[in-house]
This record gives C-alpha cells, sequence and structure tokens, in this order.
C-alpha cells in the first residue's frame, strides 16, 4: 500500500457475525463443549466467490489498483495492517462504511469478522480509477465501499460512529509476532521390518480385495462427483486419478493439481514421512506428465507446547526442506494449525502437502486408466519388499508396526525423468504411481479406472509375495504399452540406470494370476466404489 492519500476500498460480500475469533479457535484444543464455537466458522458461498475473482481479473486489467489482498483470519484487521506495513504508511478506517449485513454490529465485530468473499485495495488516487473500479464490482452484483485511506503516520487508527475505537502501531499487529524456541523431543528412529516377519495372507487377492474396500483405498467419487468440476469445460483430466489437468487458455499448456500425506509415515517417522508426503506429490503430477513446479503446505499437528509434538514439528520441517531442496519443488505458501486435539488426544502429524505443475503440450499427458487389452504391463522402479507402516500390515497383518519406507530422492528424480520422456514420447498409454496397498493395489486401481483386466505374472523371486505385492516402496510407477514398445520402455528406463521389468498383459473383465482365484473387477468395484456412500449413509 505504498503512497499517502490513497482510497482504502472494500469489495465483496457485506461483513457479517460470521467467524469471529476463528483463527483463535483454529488454534485452541476441542472438549465436550466445543459445540459452543460453532459461530466462529465461516460461512462460504462458491458462487460469490467465483463473482468476485472475476470482477478482480476484471479489474487487474485496467492498471488502477496499487496493492490488493483478500480478508482472511482476523478479517479487516490483519488485511489493513498488512497492507500499510508492507508499505510503510499508516491507514485510517470509518467502520461506519463497511458494508454489513447485520445490524447493530460493533467494532470489536467489524474488524475480527472472517466473513468469506471479501478483498481489500488500494486504488490510484484518482477520481476515474475510482469509477473504473466500483463499475465493475457494480457490474459483477458485489459490494464496493470507500472505507478509509493511507496515511503518513504508521499507525492504525479505526473509527465508528465518531469515536476513535483503536489507535494502534501498524508495526505492532504486522510485524511483531513472538517467536518461541519451544523444547522439543525428536523420536527415536524405528527399526525397519523384516518383510519375512509380517504374516503372509492365505490369499493375495483376497487381501487386495480386503485392502480396496477400506477408508484408506475407497473411491472419494461420492465426494467431488458433487461439485461442477466441469465448470467452464477446461478440465483436461478430472479427480479421481493422480492428479487434475486444467487447460490455460491461448495456450498448448495445462496446469496439473493433486494433494497428499500418509500421516502413518510421519506418525512412525516424522522427518521421512514428512519427505514422502512431498515426494507423493511430485510422483502424482509426473504420472499425468507434468514438470512440479512448487508446492502450498498445510500443517496440522496437536498441542505443539508438548515436546513430542514439537519433536514432530521440527522433524518435519526437515524432511521439507531436504525433500523440496533435492526436488527444487519450493514451497510458496501454506498454513499451520496447532492444536488440534480433543479431550487430550491429538490428531496424527499431517503435513499435507498440495502441489501444482506445468504440462507443455496437454496433448502429451497420461492417466492411471488401463486403455485397450493387449499392452504390456511395466514396473519401473525396484522389486519392492518394505511392510512396515503399510496398509498391508494395518489391515491384513494386525497393526503398524516399524520404520515407513524411506525416501531415495536421487532415485525419484531418476525414474520421474524417465516417466515424463515417456508420457512426451507417446510411448506410454497409462501410468500410475505406487503409493497405498504398494504394486497389486495399482494395478488394481489402473484396471477399475479403465475397465479392463489384468493377467499378471507370478512373482518367485526371493522375497515373500505378499512384501512384492504389497510393499509401499518409494520411486515407483506402473506404466502400460503396446507390446510393440515394451522394448522402447526397457531401455529408457535401463538408459537412465532405473530397474525396469513387465508384470504381464492388460485384457479381460478381471485381474488373473497363477496361483489365485481370478478376481473380477464387478465385484471388486462394488466395494471400491460402495464403501464411502455407506458409512456416509
Amino acid at each position: 500500500a505504498k503512497g499517502v492519500g490513497l482510497p482504502v476500498v472494500y469489495v465483496g460480500s457485506k461483513t457479517g457475525r460470521d467467524g469471529i475469533h476463528g483463527a483463535t479457535m483454529a488454534s485452541a484444543e476441542f472438549d465436550d463443549d466445543s459445540d459452543e464455537k460453532r459461530p466462529t466458522v465461516q460461512v462460504g458461498d462458491p458462487f460469490t466467490e467465483k463473482l468476485l475473482i472475476e470482477a478482480c481479473l476484471e479489474l487487474m486489467g485496467q492498471d488502477v489498483i496499487i496493492a490488493i489482498q483478500d480478508m482472511g483470519a482476523a478479517g479487516l484487521t490483519s488485511s489493513t495492517a498488512e497492507m500499510a506495513d508492507k508499505g510503510g504508511v499508516g491507514i485510517t478506517l470509518n467502520l461506519d462504511d463497511v458494508p454489513q449485513r447485520e445490524t447493530g454490529m460493533t467494532a470489536y465485530e467489524m474488524l475480527l469478522s472472517e466473513s468469506q468473499e471479501r478483498m481489500l485495495m488500494i486504488l490510484k488516487p484518482d477520481a476515474a480509477s475510482e469509477k473504473t473500479a466500483k463499475d465493475i464490482f457494480i457490474k459483477w452484483g458485489l459490494d464496493f465501499a470507500v472505507i478509509g485511506q493511507t496515511t503518513d503516520t504508521g499507525r492504525m487508527i479505526v473509527t465508528h460512529q465518531g469515536d476513535v475505537k483503536a489507535d494502534i502501531p501498524v508495526a505492532t499487529l504486522a510485524d511483531s509476532a513472538p517467536e518461541y524456541q519451544r523444547p522439543y523431543v525428536e523420536a527415536e528412529k524405528p527399526d525397519t521390518i523384516d518383510a519375512h516377519d509380517v504374516a503372509a495372507p492365505d490369499s493375495l487377492f483376497t487381501a487386495l480385495h480386503c485392502l480396496m474396500g477400506t477408508p484408506d483405498l475407497c473411491s472419494r467419487a461420492w465426494i467431488w462427483q458433487q461439485y461442477d468440476h466441469m465448470v467452464m469445460g477446461d478440465t483436461i483430466q478430472r479427480p479421481g486419478g493422480d492428479a487434475a489437468i486444467v487447460r490455460v487458455h491461448g495456450t498448448k499448456k495445462g496446469i496439473a493439481a493433486t494433494c497428499d500425506v500418509t500421516p502413518r509415515y510421519v506418525t512412525a517417522d516424522a522427518y521421512e514421512g514428512s519427505k514422502q508426503a512431498v515426494v507423493e506429490t511430485w510422483r502424482n503430477l509426473t504420472a499425468v506428465g507434468a514438470d512440479p513446479l512448487a508446492i502450498t503446505d498445510n500443517l496440522n499437528f496437536a498441542n505443539p507446547e508438548r515436546p513430542e509434538i514439537m519433536g514432530q514439528f521440527v522433524g518435519t520441517m526437515k524432511g521439507l526442506t531436504d525433500a523440496c531442496t533435492a526436488l527444487s519443488y519450493p514451497i510458496v505458501s501454506g498454513n499451520v494449525s496447532l492444536y488440534n486435539e480433543t479431550n487430550g488426544v491429538g490428531i496424527p502429524p499431517t503435513p499435507a502437502i498440495g502441489g501444482v505443475g506445468l504440462i507443455p503440450d496437454t496433448k502429451h499427458t497420461a492417466s492411471a486408466a488401463f486403455r485397450a487389452a493387449g499392452d504390456a504391463i511395466i514396473l519401473i522402479g525396484d522389486d519392492a519388499h518394505h511392510l512396515g507402516q503399510t496398509l498391508y500390515q494395518k489391515h491384513i497383518a494386525g497393526g503398524l508396526k516399524g520404520a515407513p519406507p524411506p525416501v531415495d530422492l536421487d532415485k525419484e528424480i531418476k525414474t520421474g525423468g524417465v516417466v515424463r520422456g515417456l508420457i512426451r514420447a507417446g510411448t506410454v498409454t497409462a501410468v500410475h504411481d505406487v503409493s497405498d496397498g504398494g504394486l497389486l493395489v495399482a494395478i488394481a486401481e489402473m484396471a477399475l479406472a479403465g475397465d479392463v483386466g489384468a493377467k499378471l505374472t507370478a512373482y518367485n523371486g526371493d522375497i515373500p509375495a505378499h512384501a512384492y505385492w504389497f510393499g509401499e516402496d518409494q520411486a515407483r510407477y506402473v506404466v502400460t504399452c503396446s507390446a510393440d514398445n515394451t522394448d522402447a520402455v526397457l531401455a529408457a528406463a535401463k538408459g537412465a540406470g532405473v530397474a525396469a521389468h513387465v508384470l504381464g498383459t492388460t485384457g479381460g473383465d478381471a485381474i488373473a494370476m497363477d496361483g489365485e482365484a481370478a478376481m473380477g473387477l464387478a465385484d471388486l468395484r462394488a466395494d471400491y466404489e460402495g464403501w464411502f456412500e455407506r458409512y456416509v449413509g
């Protein structure tokens, strides 16, 4: 907000009493009386949000804005103080001019309301700029109000009904947050479990059937089908795969987006599990043909005043730093939510990672769905054996134990480079990264996505078969290609120093393997697609 005497403009929806103390509620523990805090939750309106986005974008093309910021946590208080502090100026506000949807609101309520769909902007100080902005927001059916101006005082002065309600140095609000050096204890690294010590199932396919019908792996379509994900016809690849893709107008480019984390890994080893959260999104973007660009982090933890929880947070910071640095995959935004506990029981450490990537040409993308019968199914990456903290261990072997699978960042880079090259060369017909549930689950997900079965070669190596098929080792992808391209895929992997071998072929309406009773896709789909809907009932 650089400059003195500039108009401070409020646009968007009216201010209500929803969201007051929302920021503090997000950093408080819950108990049996937490229902009383429900008024602190903001009431969102996605349609109004869309109107606000379009109005702001239109105004940005008019060269009349000096500064703009959304009203997030603490609403008007944070947005005004932050903009003034960044510009080295003061700011005055007259709350009488704030659009309000409720009567009798106090200055305290208006300053701390976190009502959604609101923006604050500083305009160029001329009548033409103000008229241009006002006309655009009125056209989109949104409120427009000049509620103050910038000053040279370095203070935030707020008036309401003729009285001064606040007179505070801007820096005190925006740039004087306390810094803590909390005591912490990092947990001892768990031992790696020998795959031979994890009990084998009676049948690999029975175990697969069980896993696909768990809340960890079931389809989330019940959720995402309720939102119109095809608005404006820009969605190239829909939800449900490794990453969604939308086109960039006027270009050949596409944007890929994904979000992931495996809390059970982070609970067992905060450092290794947080590295895995980063590389999982990196692989998801790679699997659709995108160059991973950047991430936003959403760090959710229990009470950091307990040294062991603060230790998880410290371990996560180290893991995120190492993974992002090695992958040239920077954190560009994010938030932190602490004190996530109810009656003293905390959530697992959950550093959710949202990743975004660029697809140079949307003609060269991949999806997880098997395309046709007769394609070769190929694993790119090492054979698996790691069963610690896996879904097989959780649901089939009776409990989570040991270390999570380790992440080799150099191997991730090499393997990802091979996969992106194959996609852009048009050599592969489907791609899916191997993650939760391991290799057999990845193949089942690809078969269900394409409604095409698979004939797999039974494993006869040195490690237990259930470790091979359900191990969750990292840096691995399953790809398919025409029979004619099999040698080219294997050669590309070998040339990059990456392991690869053929697992079987696509075809039929079941997943089949010597020594196992074939599993029909219809039976598998019933549990995979039905669990969530049955649960929410």
